[in-house]
């Protein structure tokens, strides 16, 4: 079975989903669809219907999250050093067109959020950064063209 590469914050987030998904959800929607049952006739109960969709995604999701949890590796940026971007990296860099400087994080698919600056292992510009060091340039293919790089600082934390 193939390991998915984490960091330690991306696990413990999916423990804690897995949980409340177990432990709160699965409950309540087994309620609901008891009390949906109560009001007779299922084929035209659309309480009943809402609340057997709701399951079907909650099984499905802690499935998944299952999934990923007996398969992950688990890695902790705070232990790495180094000048190389590799997977937990911390890394800057500058766009070399409009030398907007933006930082993100190499982390796990499952725990990517680019919004919170936390980027795929698997993304193109996290692909391209690895193996890459201070004052490396990288080139990008992106849906708005192609987008050139420069790395300012790799850090591990």
């Amino acid at each position: 079975m193939e390991k998915i590469p984490m960091t330690a914050e991306g696990f413990k987030s999916l423990e804690e989903e897995l949980k409340r998904l177990r432990v709160g959800e699965r409950p309540a929607v087994i309620k609901a669809i008891e009390a949906a049952r109560e009001h007779g006739d299922l084929s035209e109960n659309a309480e009943y219907h809402a609340a057997r969709e709701r399951q079907g995604f909650i099984e499905g999701r802690l499935a998944e999250l299952e999934n990923v949890i007996s398969r992950a590796d688990v890695i902790d940026p705070t232990i790495l050093a180094g000048k190389v971007v590799r997977f937990g990296a911390t890394v800057k860099v500058a766009d070399e067109d409009t030398d907007e400087k933006s930082t993100y994080q190499i982390v796990g698919s499952h725990e990517a959020d680019v919004d919170s600056g936390k980027l795929s292992v698997t993304s193109p510009l996290s692909r391209a950064l690895i193996g890459k060091t201070v004052g490396d340039t990288v080139e990008v293919t992106t849906p708005n063209g192609s987008k050139i790089y420069e790395v300012i600082k790799v850090q591990f934390k």
